[in-house]
């Protein structure tokens, strides 16, 4: 039975989840009609570029989830608490690691020249923003650039790690250890907050 959608926004995630488990190739359109319940004519309605338009559409609807929850806050916010937000941040987007990361799969996934740009931006973005905000915290600039492409690298290397051993508290443990190896500078007493009454 074809599923009533009425908004192209609801059908992005169903698709993400189609191409999540089958990766790009593998995601036949028959596979796509058969796990969104879309039929074809509502497919090409929404994306009459086929698979690809719906790869890159899914693939800009990451990249904009990570720009509000993890990199502008990371480039932007107070360093500590955008760098606190990012593990949780990460954590809720992978389930814990049940989820495995779309970009990465397609990095990996023999159409990858197709959406190389797409890809790279992702994680340049993410290394960048998190080194920007260790140098803020007072990370020296070559330190926070070598820490954060090791944490992007460990998150990605943890996913991979928790799906082929099918247990999520690896990536728990990951984040965990991720967060704590990262070289914050301790807080001077200069930058804690004064107290009640006093300027």
């Amino acid at each position: 039975m074809t599923r009533t959608v009425f908004e192209k926004a609801d059908v992005v995630p169903l698709l993400a989840e189609v191409f999540r488990e089958f990766g790009y190739e593998g995601a036949t359109l028959n596979r796509i009609t058969e796990r969104t319940g879309l039929g074809k004519g509502s497919l090409y309605h929404f994306f009459p570029g086929g698979k690809e338009e719906m790869a890159a559409t899914i693939l800009a609807e990451v990249d904009d989830w990570f720009v509000r929850n993890v990199y502008a806050p990371l480039e932007s916010g107070e360093p500590r608490a955008a760098i606190a937000r990012m593990w949780k941040e990460v954590d809720a987007y992978f389930r814990s690691g049940r989820r495995i990361c779309l970009v990465g799969a397609f990095a990996l996934d023999a159409t990858r020249d197709k959406f190389a740009a797409a890809i790279r931006v992702y994680f340049a973005r993410w290394v960048a923003a998190l080194a920007s905000a260790l140098r803020r915290a007072g990370v020296a600039p070559d330190k926070a650039a070598a820490e954060a492409e090791a944490a992007v690298l460990g998150i990605q290397g943890a996913l991979v790690l928790a799906r082929a051993l099918n247990d999520e508290k690896v990536f728990t443990r990951a984040l965990t250890r991720l967060a704590r190896d990262l070289s914050l500078p301790k807080r001077s007493p200069s930058s804690r907050s004064t107290k009640k009454g006093t300027l």
